[in-house]
């Protein structure tokens, strides 16, 4: 593998197969807390999350022609419209339980919003249907996304911050003053650290640990969206379908900015090469596999972008790894017992970093790509699409109501900065066409950086 500036580049196949293991296991512990969380909140199974997770990476690796580092994992920007078809399900006498597979079959539907998107890539090209979705636009939806995760890792942190800023602590040490692995498992180690300090003083609760069964089925077929069709509700069904189908608009372009921000991490144009029209469809089936048996919908995981950008290790086949750990521990429910007993606190604390990690690789975004905010146009995308997706975040409502919908400040924010960048004169950004462009990022390494200069 190549190298980028001054940082070197691990290539996993020469760490040899225990040191991919634990790096495997650590992109595993990183999308734990935040794809677990999605269930816990909505009432979903969090094994058949685990199963599906790795199933949908494993797939969008596969449509990918095994070369994106992503893991997919659940997304919290469909909770507000599981929350409203639930709230519509009560209000018809159904029960948490009953109406989870209406919400399903509209996630499925938002699923298939990404092949209408993909196929406009594949029919116009990227260069057409990009230009709606240039550096000023994705940048700032970066640095939102993971700002507007933030708050959730301060709340966790806030339920001990001793074990928090230990996590946080043992993280910065191994990275910085580690040598060979030390310095490649960081994220690992300031979980495994964290969590047996936390237990030594008791902190934790291993009640459900001991009440689990070492195997189980990860899903049942009652809490699938097969199981709607046995006495289907028609008007829930259309309901869930109009709750839930806009917030694909978001979801798919915080795909396109997860794919920015991993093509900058690893210095690979993925947008390119496979394209997002495949990196499209895989996120897009993965989702609609997962929601048909029960799981949340998936997405492409910056906790995970957040740990190729500290490890330097960017082979593929360990997120890989990841993958085939969550499916073969989805069928132990003692292990999802034994992770669902880590302190909040060991998870705020790994998330503070991973979280800030996201936001860094968006201002670097802009930066690298060097997107002029003194001109007016590009200062107003960039000012609305921050303020509108964290006001609303941490507004009172956390969410805008549209008709049937409600959109998150994310959701909100993204179609704001589309918007106002294809109706505001002065868009001239062109993909493919220099070597800063593609996405604000500087695919080339320093080679084309000295060419930018001499561009310039």
């Amino acid at each position: 593998m190549s190298t980028t500036t001054s940082q070197a580049i691990y290539d996993a196949r020469a760490l040899g197969k225990p040191k991919m293991t634990l790096l495997g296991l650590q992109h595993l512990f990183a999308m734990f807390g935040a794809t677990v969380l999605v269930p816990v909140i909505t009432g979903l199974s969090v094994s058949a999350t685990l199963l599906f997770a790795g199933l949908g990476t494993l797939l969008f690796h596969f449509l990918t022609q095994w070369k994106v580092p992503a893991f997919l994992g659940s997304s919290f920007a469909f909770l507000g419209g599981y929350a409203a078809v639930t709230q519509m399900g009560a209000e018809q006498g159904l029960s948490l339980a009953e109406s989870l597979p209406y919400a399903c079959i509209g996630v499925v539907c938002a699923g298939l919003m990404y092949f209408i998107l993909a196929g406009l890539f594949a029919a116009f090209g990227p260069k057409k249907v990009m230009r709606f979705f240039p550096p000023v636009v994705t940048g700032p939806i970066i640095i939102a996304i993971g700002l507007c995760l933030s708050g959730s890792a301060i709340s966790n942190c806030s339920s001990n911050w001793w074990i928090a800023l230990l996590a946080i602590a043992i993280i910065i040490v191994c990275n910085i003053w580690g040598k060979g692995m030390i310095k490649i498992v960081p994220i690992l180690l300031g979980v495994l650290g964290s969590y047996i300090v936390a237990a030594c003083f008791g902190l934790c609760d291993f009640g459900g640990v001991k009440e689990a069964a070492w195997l189980g089925v990860p899903f049942k077929m009652q809490n699938t969206a097969f199981a709607v069709f046995q006495s289907p509700n028609w008007g829930l069904i259309v309901a869930a379908i109009i709750a839930i189908l806009p917030i694909s608009l978001a979801t798919m372009v915080e795909h396109i900015g997860d794919m920015c921000a991993i093509s900058s991490t690893t210095g690979v144009n993925y947008l390119g090469d496979p394209g997002l029209h495949r990196t499209l469809m895989g996120d897009g089936l993965a989702t609609i596999l997962a929601s048909l048996f029960g799981a949340p919908a998936n997405t492409t995981y910056g906790e995970n972008t957040g740990v190729l950008n500290l490890t330097r290790v960017f082979d593929p086949r360990v997120i890989r790894i990841a993958a085939c750990f969550a499916i073969i521990l989805s069928f132990c429910p003692k292990f999802a017992a034994l992770i669902s007993a880590m302190p909040a606190s060991t998870i705020g604390g790994v998330s503070l970093v991973l979280y800030g990690m996201i936001s860094a690789v968006g201002v670097r975004n802009l930066v690298e790509n060097r997107v002029d905010l003194t001109e007016s146009r590009n200062v107003i995308i960039t000012a609305l699409i921050l303020v509108l997706a964290i006001g609303i975040k941490y507004g009172a409502n956390d969410a805008i109501s549209i008709g049937f919908t409600s959109l998150s400040g994310l959701a909100v924010a993204a179609l704001v900065g589309i918007i106002l960048n294809a109706i505001l004169p002065g868009n001239t950004y062109e993909f493919h066409t220099s070597n800063r462009g593609d996405m604000a990022v500087n695919f080339g390494g320093t080679h084309d950086a000295e060419k930018v200069k001499e561009d310039k």
